[in-house]
């Protein structure tokens, strides 16, 4: 009980930093002081946040003796934004150490996370469907998506200019979803007095945020492209 209190408390502090600062590095500009320090700022937020979610899910789900069918579900909900959030941190991460590839990219620990992440959620989807918990059955078909367009970025050569760049950025605001949709989930109850298991609260952040993932790709595009004209 001791290190389930610890890592909630790491996890809630971790949290609420990167809350605080995913947005700094969306709005200045790009690889400058701000963006990069940041940046690794929120990642090492995440990373906390997501191992943390991890502990306190398998903890609730092997070792919680009051666990209701609803608590295990909020468990491996836990479970699979840890795999959501620090697969796609990862991701956004590793598109730029290989931004100058011209082949498919076979590296095992690049193609893993998002192969888990699509596994996981196909798995959670059938379990939510199993226990009739409709939220469950359909979040994670997020992770899904983005398993299956992360795995085909690696596996295919690179066919459009700066396509690093517009993967960096879904890659980071995909995982700016799973925190903020996590924190509504968890704290929208406590904070609002609405119930944890509405959908608004579960879609709201990906209802927001896709929009400003494919403005900025759409913008990005078109710059690159005017550049590459002049």
């Amino acid at each position: 009980m001791f290190f389930y209190s610890l890592f909630k408390v790491l996890h809630i502090i971790a949290g609420f930093t990167a809350l605080a600062v995913f947005w700094i590095p969306i709005v200045t500009k790009k690889g400058g002081k701000a963006h990069i320090r940041v940046g690794w700022i929120y990642v090492g937020a995440m990373a906390v946040v997501a191992i943390s979610a991890l502990f306190m899910g398998i903890w609730r789900i092997g070792y919680d003796p009051e666990g209701t069918v609803e608590s295990v579900a909020f468990a491996w909900f836990l479970i699979f934004i840890a795999i959501l959030s620090s697969a796609t941190a990862w991701y956004g991460l590793r598109v730029l150490r290989y931004k100058n590839r011209k082949t498919g990219h076979r590296q095992w620990l690049d193609l893993l996370f998002p192969a888990l992440m699509l596994i996981s959620g196909v798995c959670i989807s059938i379990y939510g469907a199993i226990i009739g918990f409709t939220l469950i059955t359909w979040f994670p078909l997020i992770g899904i998506m983005l398993g299956a367009s992360q795995l085909l970025y690696w596996l295919r050569p690179p066919a459009k200019k700066m396509h690093w760049w517009m993967e960096h950025l879904g890659g980071m605001l995909g995982c700016c979803i799973a925190t903020i949709t996590a924190f509504t989930v968890f704290g929208a109850p406590r904070l609002l007095g609405v119930s944890s298991v509405h959908p608004i609260v579960w879609f709201i952040p990906t209802i927001l945020l896709v929009p400003v993932i494919v403005g900025f790709s759409v913008y990005y595009q078109k710059k690159f492209n005017r550049t590459k004209h002049m």
